[in-house]
């Protein structure tokens, strides 16, 4: 039994004529005809009757034709799922990410590339914004989260996935008027200062530059979580992203100084030369889907 022969079966029963299923299957009726033969004598049962009216099934043939849509129905669904399989995206994709700027929009990437192709592998490392940046162009890393306070390089084809304020911090009780400080006089306090050349070190320098003092005692920190602490322990006045500041004000282990020192990019990027590839492009579709959802939130 072929699979044409059940659907020419279908066809007959539903249109109960052999010259209508010839026109709904494009086949000739001599071929409809030969189809329905063929059925019978293999089966040895008549499946229709002839009828001055057309065809009409007999009592075995109604008996066998929900079979026969079922097995045509499964046939649809194989087919399909080999079309789905042929069209799917699989492999393993090495992403990167900073901490705290990126949870929220990471996590909705992950979950609709999740859902949009399954069969992706990711694996995930955490840095900062400079070794993210430096592993996606070494070719460790296909694409990654991290911030930038300036242009994102050229070799990089990038997206805004959303911005973050940046605060400075001190410990409680080192500003007079932590809403107005007296940066000269907190000039003589230790600062707990990024690396040059990384984001939030670029902000700094920056800043410092346009208030003209740098200070005496900088310690070179590159982790916010160790800063955080740093900060909580009376270490010194250290850079922070807001809501990290935030936080420990209201937990008493930090005073804000001032306002935002500046907005940064949180970007998603990739080689340029590398964004059309199936991996790495489905990554960045997921990307923006979760980018826009974070603007609308």
């Amino acid at each position: 039994m072929e699979i044409y022969q059940l659907r020419t079966l279908l066809a007959v029963a539903r249109e109960g004529s052999i010259t209508r299923a010839s026109e709904r299957l494009f086949l000739s009726q001599p071929a409809i005809s030969a189809h329905i033969k063929a059925m019978e004598d293999e089966l040895g049962i008549a499946l229709f009757e002839r009828t001055p009216r057309g065809m009409s099934l007999t009592a075995n043939g109604a008996q066998l034709l929900e079979r026969a849509g079922r097995i045509m129905a499964l046939h649809r669904e194989f087919i399909e799922e080999a079309r789905r399989i042929k069209g799917r995206i699989s492999g393993r994709v090495r992403l990167g990410a900073i901490r705290n700027p990126s949870a929220r929009v990471l996590g909705r990437l992950l979950a609709r590339l999740s859902h949009a192709c399954p069969d992706i592998e990711v694996a995930l490392t955490h840095g900062t914004s400079g070794e993210i940046a430096r592993a996606i162009r070494g070719g460790s890393l296909d694409a990654g989260f991290y911030a930038e306070a300036g242009a994102p390089d050229d070799i990089l084809h990038a997206i805004e996935a959303g911005r973050f304020a940046v605060r400075l911090a001190a410990p409680p009780g080192w500003a007079a008027n932590a809403a107005s400080p007296d940066w000269r006089a907190l000039a003589g306090r230790p600062w707990i200062c990024p690396q040059p050349g990384t984001c939030c070190g670029q902000v700094l320098d920056e800043w410092f530059d346009s208030q003209g003092f740098r200070p005496a005692r900088m310690v070179s920190i590159d982790q916010e979580s160790v800063t955080a602490t740093l900060i909580a322990g009376g270490v010194g006045i250290g850079l922070l992203h807001a809501e990290t500041a935030q936080r420990a004000q209201a937990k008493g282990e930090a005073e804000l100084l001032g306002g935002p020192v500046r907005e940064v990019a949180l970007l998603f990027a990739c080689l340029r030369e590398r964004r059309q590839e199936p991996l790495i492009s489905a990554a960045i579709s997921a990307a923006r889907e979760a980018a826009a959802h974070e603007g609308s939130a």
